[in-house]
């Protein structure tokens, strides 16, 4: 197959999956490896193509981070807090990610810890479906130190390919009595300053081949798969919110459990 064909099919991967708890980087690998691609082969594409998706939360909330821009130039309590609360979200992952960044990099070239992770992480999103307690309506700028802090630590998990950045903030807010909007608008921000970050050290550690054109997959299939994972993001990002805020998230962990399994007796046939 074309690799740009292959490129636009993984952007569409990317941006339908990015901000739903159902692990983009998790199909992004499970699609490489169903084209016949190994895993590695496209790791800088999987995670440089996420910024699309990224840039798509700036766009359809630009009013929230220019009203917050304002506020900081006039030092406003309230965006100064949201800055804070998206700054000690970002904490814990980044120093992590660069002490673990070896193993986190081993991880995403299996794809059968993909499919584990899919199963577990549904099966976990229908247990805090079942028994977490959200609290009343609020915003990123009400929450308090220690739960920014706390969904920053719930994210660390999504580390393991699999387990999903957006399940495992969404998830981990919600379990701390965060209610559904505001897990969900935070995780949206948080994958801003955390996506940023990843790419950075993506493309820094793989400067050489990308410079001198070495690699099987270039600028070209990642320009295609950054430009249609923001088309598709910017489109799923709305629909996403107003779902959740009424129907909650069974759906996309019973989904993770079909596609966990389905993977499995893909991989182990």
């Amino acid at each position: 197959m074309d690799l740009i064909i292959i490129a636009i099919l993984l952007g569409v991967v990317e941006g339908l999956t990015e901000f739903v708890p159902v692990s983009s980087t998790g199909h992004l690998i499970l699609a490489s490896e169903l084209f016949g691609y190994d895993a590695a082969t496209w790791a800088v594409f999987n995670v440089v193509i996420q910024l699309g998706a990224i840039l798509a939360v700036v766009v359809q909330y630009w009013r929230t981070f220019w009203a917050v821009g304002m506020g900081l130039l006039r030092l406003e309590r309230l965006s100064l807090v949201f800055v804070r609360n998206i700054l000690l979200g970002f904490l814990p992952s980044a120093v992590l990610g660069l002490i673990f960044k070896d193993q986190i990099r081993v991880l995403l070239g299996s794809p059968l810890v993909v499919a584990w992770a899919l199963i577990g992480g549904g099966i976990a999103i229908l247990a805090i479906e079942r028994f977490a307690k959200p609290g009343p309506a609020s915003g990123v700028a009400q929450l308090p130190m220690r739960q920014a802090l706390g969904v920053g630590l719930f994210q660390c998990v999504s580390m393991i390919p699999g387990v999903s950045r957006s399940g495992a903030t969404i998830m981990g807010a919600l379990a701390m009595g965060i209610e559904r909007r505001t897990a969900a608008e935070f995780s949206f921000f948080l994958a801003i300053p955390t996506m940023i970050g990843a790419t950075s050290l993506e493309l820094w550690d793989s400067r050489q081949a990308l410079m001198a054109g070495t690699g099987p997959v270039g600028w070209s299939e990642i320009a295609v798969g950054f430009a249609v994972s923001f088309v598709v993001a910017l489109a799923v990002i709305k629909a996403f919110v107003a779902y959740v805020s009424r129907a909650g998230f069974a759906p996309f962990a019973w989904y993770r459990i079909v596609v966990g399994i389905l993977a499995l007796v893909f991989l182990t046939r």
